[in-house]
């Protein structure tokens, strides 16, 4: 309805003016067909007084004339008439009320015609007849001067204009009703109707067409609009597809990852798992032999704590291995830092490289998914470990920090968590780091690496809301930090 409102708005105020317009020349012509009016009818009677006057002056003298004039000024209603003479000055009865330069023209014999506005009752109209008095041998120019009030004139004029201004009130309410009625009709409620499927279509409901019987602009936006969501519907389920069918292969590359990386972390543990065996199986070979009954149980005892051993280990192993959907939820990154280098320890060792977690006292938490974090930091760990070809340390920093996102991922500045992975490796090439998070990119030897490691790392960041900043220096070492929102700022 506000644009019937603002239709009906615009509308009146152009009909006033076009109406008052109307309504000002219809009065200024009405004025002027009254004035023409008396005007004709003063030159008619003027002249058959002056006839009249000449004739009586002729033959009974100049006062028996001029009683003619005052006998139809008792008898005719509104007008009057008096005798002037054109050479008469100010105060004399018989001087016209005329200005010096109509004064000439009455003196050369012409009729003249004078509309004085002035006076309470909307001023006179005066009409000069030259008359040639019979006076002398030539005669005397004389004039009939007839007067008659404009207060006729005025009142209407008056009631003309409250008519006019009637007429214009009740057109003016009628097209402002009008124009709302219409405007409801042919406008406010099929644009109600495009605003309730707009908003439909901004909560992502694209079904039931809308349907606009009406032909116009409104119509063809409606018939766009159900087009449009017939597109938009077909371009979700063609999204949808491909979204399922990325995020199977994402899954896949994942999966390819992690039994990569569990490859190489059973290097290791073989080696872990064989010290425990060599003890088991020695006890065992001594309990066969035969024992006293309490070296017994003590074998026992060890036999049952490297089986515990093993079985941990390589339950480690399976839960890495294991494909398993997404599952977030509040997890100590320092804990977990802490369980994935339990995990790589056999690896490191083999590498001649120490591992430690650098973090502050407590507990610090995020939303994580703890089966993709622990890939992450395993991705990275295992990167660094190749990296170090001599041995060293590596270490994973957490702590809570102040950073900016880049400009890429958005965000605004504030406190984040950040797990930095520092090695003391060969470094990063800077023509490398552009590329460095691309699939199947890979430095390494045939054998050491598929280039899926650090663009599942990256994945596995996104999804979680963060981002991965990276420097490197080349023989010196590289720092990987992966900044997460913590846990305060997810909920």
């Amino acid at each position: 309805m506000r644009l019937a409102v603002k239709l009906a708005l615009a509308l009146i105020p152009v009909m006033c003016v076009v109406l008052g317009l109307y309504g000002w020349l219809s009065v200024r012509r009405e004025r002027a067909l009254f004035e023409a009016d008396i005007r004709r009818d003063e030159h008619m009677v003027g002249m058959a007084l002056r006839a009249a006057v000449v004739e009586v002056w002729r033959r009974d003298g100049q006062e028996k004339a001029l009683s003619i004039l005052d006998d139809a000024s008792a008898r005719n209603d509104g007008l009057e008439f008096r005798w002037v003479w054109p050479e008469a000055t100010v105060g004399d009865r018989f001087a016209p009320s005329l200005p010096p330069a109509q004064l000439g023209e009455l003196f050369q014999g012409t009729e003249v015609v004078r509309l004085q506005r002035e006076g309470v009752n909307g001023g006179r109209f005066y009409t000069y007849i030259p008359v040639t008095a019979p006076m002398g041998a030539t005669g005397k120019i004389g004039a009939i001067e007839i007067s008659e009030s404009l207060a006729e004139e005025e009142h209407y004029v008056e009631a003309s204009v409250g008519n006019t201004a009637f007429t214009i009130l009740a057109l003016a309410l009628l097209s402002g009703m009008l124009a709302m009625l219409l405007g409801g009709v042919l406008v406010g409620r099929p644009t109600k109707r495009l605003v309730d499927k707009a908003r439909r279509i901004g909560e992502g409901d694209l079904s039931g067409p809308l349907l606009l019987s009406q032909r116009d602009e409104l119509g063809l936006i409606a018939t766009e609009i159900n087009a449009m969501c017939e597109h938009l519907a077909e371009a979700r389920e063609r999204a949808e597809r491909e979204t399922a069918a990325r995020s199977a292969a994402m899954d896949q590359l994942r999966h390819a990852d992690r039994l990569n990386t569990v490859g190489k972390l059973a290097s290791g543990i073989a080696h872990e798992l064989g010290t425990p065996l060599n003890v088991v199986g020695g006890r065992a070979k001594m309990i066969a032999r035969g024992l006293a009954p309490e070296e017994v149980a003590d074998s026992a005892r060890i036999i049952a704590e490297q089986a515990d051993r093993m079985a941990r280990i390589i339950r480690q192993l399976l839960d890495f291995a294991r494909r398993r959907g997404p599952q977030k939820a509040s997890m100590d990154l320092t804990q977990l830092a802490r369980q994935t280098l339990s995990l790589l320890e056999p690896l490191a060792r083999k590498g001649q490289v120490t591992l430690q977690v650098d973090a502050p006292e407590g507990e610090v938490r995020a939303e994580v998914d703890p089966g993709q974090m622990q890939q992450v930091l395993t991705n990275l760990v295992v990167n660094g470990i190749q990296a170090m070809k001599k041995g060293g340390a590596l270490s994973i920093r957490v702590e809570r920090t102040e950073a900016r996102p880049p400009a890429d991922h958005g965000g605004a500045p504030g406190e984040y968590v950040a797990l930095r992975v520092i090695d003391a490796g060969e470094g990063i090439p800077v023509a490398n780091m552009p590329r460095l998070f691309e699939p199947f990119f890979t430095t390494k030897d045939i054998g050491e690496g598929t280039g899926l490691g650090l663009s599942v790392t990256y994945g596995i960041v996104q999804e979680h809301g963060g981002w991965i900043d990276v420097v490197s220096e080349v023989e010196k070492g590289s720092m990987f930090t992966v900044f997460l929102a913590p846990e305060r700022a997810s909920r």
